[in-house]
């Protein structure tokens, strides 16, 4: 009888643990989904730092192959158009590549030769804009 009740006990608290973690994952407030890199710049580039900005993520993606530096805003779903913008230059150039418009998935590519310099990019999504300065590989 000690043992039953031991055991009964043990699958109480058991299912007491799993009704309590199950409540929390039921009642816990969902985070934003994260953009994914659509592959938007073509093969041989992979993601080396990425930005979040409302309604999506920014990727800086580098193809070592060619030296080249790419930027692409990507929404976390896509809808209806809106204002987007990907761009990319080289640190302490005034010169700024871009692609902006209203699209309804992702701005860019956009892409500079930059191997073994330092690059600043940027995004926007809407009315929010995101920027880093002096990526340096």
């Amino acid at each position: 009888m000690i043992r039953g009740t031991k055991t009964a006990k043990r699958i109480a608290a058991g299912a007491a643990v799993l009704a309590t973690a199950s409540a929390g994952l039921l009642a816990a407030p969902t985070t934003a989904q994260a953009a994914s890199y659509n592959g938007a710049c073509g093969s041989g580039y992979s993601v080396i730092d990425s930005l979040s900005v409302s309604g999506g993520t920014v990727f800086l993606t580098y193809n070592s192959g060619n030296g080249q530096n790419c930027v692409v805003t990507v929404r976390n779903s896509s809808g209806s158009a809106v204002f987007m913008d990907a761009g990319i230059k080289i640190s302490g150039s005034s010169t700024w590549i871009h692609d902006g418009g209203n699209y309804t998935t992702y701005a860019g590519p956009v892409r500079i030769y930059a191997p073994g310099q330092c690059v600043d990019w940027y995004g926007t999504i809407a009315s929010t804009a995101v920027q880093y300065n002096s990526h340096c590989s």
